[in-house]
C-alpha cells in the first residue's frame, strides 16, 4: 500500500535554498520546517545571504526557519547568531560543533542557549560531541541538534545506533529535538522516523522523490524500470 509524506510521524524539515522551492514546499502540510546553509545558498546562486534570508522571512513566518552563521571566529559567530535570531520569532540559529580549526563551540553554544537564542546546533557526528552540546544547552529554550546521519553512513557505519543513543542522551533537555541530517535516499526518511528521531531534514530533490516513490508496489516500479529501458534504448536508435 502506498504511504505519503503525510502519514509520516517525523516531522519533516526541507533542505534548500532555491526560494521558489522554499516557498512552494513551506504550503505543503507535511513540511513542518525549514533549514538552509552557506554551502546551498552558493549552489543555488545566492549572491546577498541577509537579503535572500530576510526576503524568505516575508513568507516563511509560521514555521521554524535554521539559518547559519557565516564567521569562524566565536566573538564574530555571537554576533551573527545575536542578529539572525532578530529576525523572526521562528528563526533557529545553526552553529557548527566547531569551528574550521577544529576548536570547540560549545562555549558559545552554552553563552547563546542562556541568553534565550534557540540553537540548531549542526555538524555533529559523534556522540561525544551530542554529549557536550546537550549539556551547555538551555531546558527552557527549544533547540535541534543536528546528526549528520549520511556522513556517518558515508564513513561506513551504521547511523542508526547512533541517533538512538543520541535520543537517550537529549531525555535532559525537554525542548531540544534531534535532527537526522544529510539524506541520502528515501529509506532515511523511514530510518529515521523507525529510531525515534524527531527531525529529519531533505533536500528539495529527495523530497519530490518521495512524494512520488515512496511505498511504491514494488512489482509495478519493476515494470516502469523496464519501460524506461525499452524507451531509452528505442529512442536511441539501438540495433544488434
Amino acid at each position: 500500500m502506498r504511504r505519503s509524506l503525510n502519514e509520516l510521524k517525523i516531522k519533516i524539515y526541507a533542505d534548500g535554498a532555491d526560494k521558489v522551492g522554499i516557498l512552494d514546499l513551506y504550503a505543503k502540510p507535511y513540511i513542518q520546517g525549514l533549514t538552509t546553509n552557506p554551502t546551498l545558498m552558493r549552489k543555488a546562486g545566492v549572491k546577498d545571504y541577509e537579503a535572500f534570508a530576510r526576503d524568505v522571512l516575508k513568507t516563511v513566518t509560521t514555521k521554524p526557519l535554521s539559518l547559519e552563521v557565516l564567521s569562524d571566529d566565536f566573538a564574530e559567530m555571537r554576533r551573527q547568531a545575536e542578529k539572525l535570531a532578530g529576525w523572526g520569532r521562528n528563526v533557529f540559529v545553526k552553529i557548527p560543533i566547531t569551528n574550521s580549526r577544529g576548536e570547540s563551540s560549545v562555549p558559545l553554544i552554552r553563552d547563546l542557549a542562556a541568553a534565550g537564542v534557540q540553537l540548531n546546533v549542526t555538524a555533529l557526528l559523534t556522540l561525544e560531541q551530542v554529549r557536550a552540546v546537550v549539556g551547555a544547552l538551555n531546558p527552557e529554550i527549544a533547540s535541534v541538534v543536528s546528526i549528520f546521519a549520511g556522513r556517518v553512513a558515508d564513513a561506513g557505519e551504521d547511523p542508526v545506533p547512533v541517533m538512538r543513543e543520541a535520543l537517550t542522551i537529549l531525555r535532559s533537555q525537554p525542548k531540544s529535538e534531534l535532527l537526522w541530517a544529510s539524506v541520502r535516499e528515501v529509506y532515511n526518511l523511514i530510518q529515521a522516523e523507525s529510531c525515534g528521531c524527531h527531525i529529519i531534514t531533505v533536500t528539495h530533490d529527495i523530497l519530490a522523490k518521495a512524494d512520488k516513490m515512496l511505498g511504491m508496489d514494488l512489482a509495478a516500479l519493476s515494470l516502469d524500470t523496464v519501460r524506461m529501458f525499452s524507451r531509452d534504448a528505442a529512442e536511441a536508435g539501438y540495433a544488434l
